[in-house]
């Protein structure tokens, strides 16, 4: 049974126990719908949240706006960029622009490649990219900064230090994603951004609105992409699908699906598994794939009930160490404890 269905006839209580709501007299007429009203509700206490969706089988049942945002708004997703570029490379890989996942990166960015580069490079493979799992020092956090301020930031991140071998720890590194980013540009014959329209532009609702680019024109593979959480919405509703659109249109195949939610890693981003840049775990008891950007922008994704939740925050305000990411964690843990109720 789909949650919109299940909102109209599911029984009251299990639904009250499921959000751990009193049942008092006035909660046992409360009606899942009403339930689902309730959790959202109080998620306006937390500040920086600023959209929620939900859609149960392809139909939304929640959209939420808080502080005066608005699901229609563009907003930057932050690193929930890096599925929509592995995904890219997955659609690269089945229209034989590359030859999979284990191709060798030193192989497509060969005119990139520092002078007398490491050995260890020619072992990096596009897995590695996708998976954090190159070996090379960070780009991304205390690093982030000089590397965007380097004035070729493909180069830069060749050339950063290896500091674990290659199929080794997850070092979460945008460099990565942005090399990804330059080889889709290389091997589709046009940018990054023209290509996601070209190959994500059958999905209704998708359209990214802005993006930011590198010194060479390459776009930023993995940050400072700008969509409306409904545009987020629509992606990864193709990917609960399958990798097809409402119309059965096939956009990647089911198979790189499955190899993106495989985990190869664990996330030091706590202790989740990390696959083709989603990460997973579990959450109300269920088994959720999910892409996490700065500050909060969430895509969730609960197969088994057919559940796709985007929640968007303030892009400049943190979500790790202060406790929010979590919270979010838990607002959709709340929604999965709606959605299962009827199951229990």
């Amino acid at each position: 049974m789909t949650l919109s269905r299940f909102i109209q006839t599911a029984g009251v209580l299990a639904t009250i126990a499921a959000i751990n709501l009193p049942v008092t007299a006035s909660a046992q007429e409360t009606t899942p719908a009403d339930a689902l009203t309730v959790v959202l509700d109080a998620a306006e206490e937390l500040e920086p949240l600023r959209t929620v969706t939900v859609s149960s089988d392809g139909e939304i049942i929640a959209d939420r706006g808080y502080g005066g945002y608005t699901s229609t708004d563009p907003t930057n997703i932050k690193s929930a960029s890096k599925v929509i570029v592995t995904t890219m490379v997955g659609i690269a890989i089945d229209k034989g622009l590359l030859d999979g996942p284990e191709q060798s990166v030193a192989e497509l960015l060969a005119d990139d490649l520092p002078s007398g580069p490491d050995p260890r490079m020619q072992d990096v493979t596009l897995s590695h990219l996708m998976s954090m799992q190159a070996g090379l020092e960070a780009t991304s956090g205390a690093n982030y900064g000089r590397w965007v301020a380097s004035a070729n930031w493909v180069s830069s991140a060749l050339a950063q230090p290896f500091v674990a071998e290659p199929g080794g720890p997850m070092i979460y590194s945008t460099g990565s994603t942005h090399l990804l980013s330059a080889i889709l540009t290389d091997v589709g014959g046009a940018s990054s951004r023209q290509l996601a329209r070209d190959w994500l532009g059958p999905i209704d609702d998708f359209a990214i609105t802005g993006w930011h680019q590198d010194p060479q024109g390459i776009y930023l593979g993995g940050n400072e992409l700008a969509m409306t959480p409904l545009s987020l919405l629509a992606f990864g509703e193709m990917i609960r699908n399958g990798g097809v659109t409402d119309d059965g249109e096939r956009i990647v195949s089911e198979d790189w699906i499955e190899q993106s939610w495989q985990q190869r890693t664990t996330s030091r981003f706590g202790g989740h598994g990390y696959g083709y840049g989603w990460f997973l775990t579990e959450l109300g008891g269920h088994d959720v794939s999910y892409a996490w950007g700065y500050g909060g922008q969430m895509l969730y994704i609960v197969p088994d009930l057919d559940l796709t939740v985007v929640m968007t925050s303030d892009p400049n305000s943190p979500s790790g160490g202060n406790g929010h990411r979590d919270r979010l964690h838990d607002l959709l843990a709340d929604i999965i404890g709606i959605a299962s109720a009827e199951q229990e």
